[in-house]
C-alpha cells in the first residue's frame, strides 16, 4: 500500500522537486483500499483456514496512518518500512524495498496491490515485485475468483475482457472495479489498536542506502510549474438557430471531435 498526499489538499514540491510528503495531509491511497478489500474477501471466503493478511507500506513516519487504516479495515498485522534514505526513491527502488520486506515476512501465498498510486500513477510496482520475487503475476483485475490454490481474474480492456488464471503463490493487482472497499467499523477501529505493527529500517532488510533514494533514481523531475488558473468558459447561444454549428466548430477547434 502507499501513503499519498490528500488530492484535495494544496500539494507542494520540495526544493529537489520531490513531492512534499511531510507538510501536507496524507492518507492511504484510495486505489490501494481495493487491494486491502480483496485480500480480506479472499480470507473470509476461506473461513477455517489459518490466513494472515499483512498490510505493508514504505514511507515517512506519517505513513503509519495508512497501515492503521488497513488494520481498522480488518488486516491482521502491519509493517511500516521507514528510513530517511528512502526519500525520493523511484518505482525501481521502491519495488526493491518492498520485495525485501516481503521476503523478510517469510513465505507468502499472495501479494496484492492496487491499480496505481494516486500521486505518481505509475502502475508498475506489482509487475516489478513479481520479477524480483520470481512469482507469476495476474494484474489489473476487475473481478477476482479463488478456488483452492487457483486465482482467476477478469481484466477489462478497451475492446475485450480477458480471463486470466494463475496458481499460488503469485502477485495480484486489482482495479477500482473489483469491489467497493469497506469502511472501518467502530469495532474494527478499537481492535486495530491491539494489532501488531512493526517498523523496519533499510538495515533490517539488508538494503544498502546507495540503492535507494533520489540519487539512485533512474528518473528525475527537472522542473515544475504551478497549474494555471482556471479561465472563464465560452457560452454558445442559439438565438438564431446557429448554436449547433457554433458548438460543433468549438469542439472541433479543441480537437474533441
Amino acid at each position: 500500500m502507499k501513503y499519498v498526499p490528500d488530492a484535495t489538499a494544496d500539494r507542494q514540491f520540495e526544493d529537489d522537486f520531490t513531492v512534499d510528503r511531510v507538510n501536507v495531509d496524507g492518507l492511504l491511497s484510495e486505489l490501494d483500499e481495493y487491494a486491502v478489500e480483496q485480500s480480506l474477501q479472499i480470507k473470509e471466503k476461506r473461513d477455517g483456514e489459518e490466513i494472515t493478511v499483512t498490510a505493508l507500506t514504505v514511507g515517512p513516519q506519517a505513513a503509519e496512518a495508512a497501515v492503521r487504516k488497513a488494520l481498522q479495515m480488518g488486516a491482521d498485522k502491519g509493517v511500516h518500512v521507514v528510513d530517511d534514505a528512502i526519500a525520493g526513491s523511484d518505482s525501481i527502488a521502491t519495488s526493491l524495498v518492498l520485495a525485501k520486506a516481503i521476503e523478510k515476512l517469510g513465505p507468502v501465498d499472495l501479494v496484492v496491490g492496487g491499480l496505481a498510486s494516486t500521486d505518481a500513477s505509475m502502475s508498475v510496482v506489482p509487475a516489478m515485485l513479481a520479477e524480483r520475487l520470481g512469482l507469476p503475476q495476474v494484474t489489473l483485475a476487475s473481478v477476482v475468483e479463488t478456488q483452492g490454490d487457483q486465482i482467476r481474474i477478469k481484466r477489462d480492456g478497451d475492446v475485450a475482457t480477458e480471463v486470466i488464471g494463475g496458481t499460488l503463490p503469485l502477485v495480484l493487482s486489482v482495479t477500482d472495479q473489483s469491489g467497493e472497499a469497506r469502511y472501518p467499523s467502530f469495532k474494527g477501529i478499537m481492535a486495530a489498536k491491539k494489532k501488531p505493527l512493526e517498523t523496519w529500517s533499510l538495515a533490517d532488510l539488508g538494503v544498502d542506502a546507495g540503492q535507494v533514494g533520489l540519487g539512485a533514481a533512474y528518473t528525475a523531475v527537472e522542473e515544475t510549474a504551478a497549474r494555471p488558473p482556471r479561465t472563464a468558459g465560452e457560452i454558445v447561444t442559439d438565438e438564431d438557430g446557429s448554436g449547433a454549428k457554433a458548438l460543433a466548430e468549438f469542439l472541433a477547434s479543441k480537437k474533441f471531435i
